[in-house]
């Protein structure tokens, strides 16, 4: 099993190319806060970028950045320049053609900036795992990234048919070669459990609970099948992954039940017991103190709005 395939598949990633930007200096653009994740790439000239609690990002041509919390934040060559506020960054003509913006004044900047979204967001999802800024320097054999933000730029220029899927599946790809760039660059240690995959002993631990999840996996049963005694293979698991064991066999389950619920008609004393539980009633306790909802309640809200957000849940949750 491709760990990392499943979750991605199952979150149902999408994004699109939202704006392509040519940039005379003084230029200065503010963007707002959003509930996906936005990236910027800065295919010529420099700039600098600033989260909104002061922390500040120097990019240079070829640089790659994704805002991973969708935190508002501005970009600019001169922070005295009055900023542009991006008030509609969800609208979709934004994408059909180049946006000139700034002075007259050299060097010029162009930038593509658009975002990566998820339909089904859970607890512990990759996104949560970036970290808030994150910041791809080009590489020698980093020339996918450029050609796929070129296609990009080709796809939205003009409207025909199939556009937005083609934009999607192209996001989807981007994704992924950052998520793959972002984990080459890991040290020990770093990155939680996309990290943690690389180790050749936590990486097969990880696997053997993705692919089994109903096991009654002990920290002796696991540590055994990876060449690991009890107390080492804990230790190791917990500095690498970042929380214990059995804390991530418990969100790997309720993970699983979660997308059961979502697209199947299983009984829930069924996806109970195919994620680990004798009884629905021990599942449905722990499934509600994980999610924030009843088993029954979190289909029905999901299946109300396709599974497309969260904003459904989180209201249920607001309200009780």
């Amino acid at each position: 099993m491709d760990i990392l395939a499943e979750v991605l598949d199952r979150v149902r990633l999408g994004g699109t190319l939202l704006f392509h930007f040519e940039l005379g200096h003084p230029w200065n653009l503010a963007l707002p806060k959003r509930p996906y994740a936005l990236f910027h790439y800065l295919s010529r000239g420099s700039a600098t970028l600033a989260l909104e609690q002061g922390r500040e990002l120097h990019m240079t041509e070829g640089d790659f950045v994704v805002v991973t919390r969708g935190e508002p934040h501005v970009i600019y060559s001169d922070s005295r320049t009055e900023p542009l506020p991006i008030l509609d960054i969800d609208r979709l003509n934004g994408r059909l053609g180049l946006i000139r913006h700034g002075g007259g004044e050299q060097p010029r900047a162009t930038m593509i900036c658009g975002n990566f979204t998820v339909a089904r967001p859970s607890r512990g999802s990759v996104l949560e795992l970036l970290p808030p800024l994150l910041l791809l320097k080009p590489t020698e054999d980093g020339g996918w990234l450029a050609a796929i933000l070129r296609r990009m730029v080709s796809e939205a220029a003009f409207e025909r048919p199939g556009q937005g899927v083609a934009l999607s599946r192209l996001t989807e790809v981007l994704f992924v070669e950052v998520l793959r760039s972002w984990i080459k660059s890991l040290g020990p240690g770093e990155g939680g459990w996309l990290g943690a995959m690389a180790d050749p002993h936590i990486g097969p631990a990880l696997q053997l609970i993705h692919e089994r999840p109903d096991q009654p996996w002990t920290l002796g049963d696991l540590g055994q099948s990876v060449g690991l005694g009890r107390s080492a293979f804990s230790a190791r698991f917990t500095k690498l992954v970042g929380e214990s064991m059995y804390s991530y066999l418990i969100a790997r389950r309720m993970s699983e039940a979660a997308f059961l619920l979502e697209t199947s008609d299983e009984a829930i004393a069924r996806i109970a017991t195919r994620v680990g539980y004798e009884t629905a009633a021990a599942f449905s306790k722990l499934f509600h103190r994980h999610h924030g909802l009843s088993p029954g309640r979190y289909r029905a809200v999901r299946r109300s709005d396709g599974g497309r957000t969260q904003g459904a849940v989180l209201e249920a949750e607001v309200a009780g």
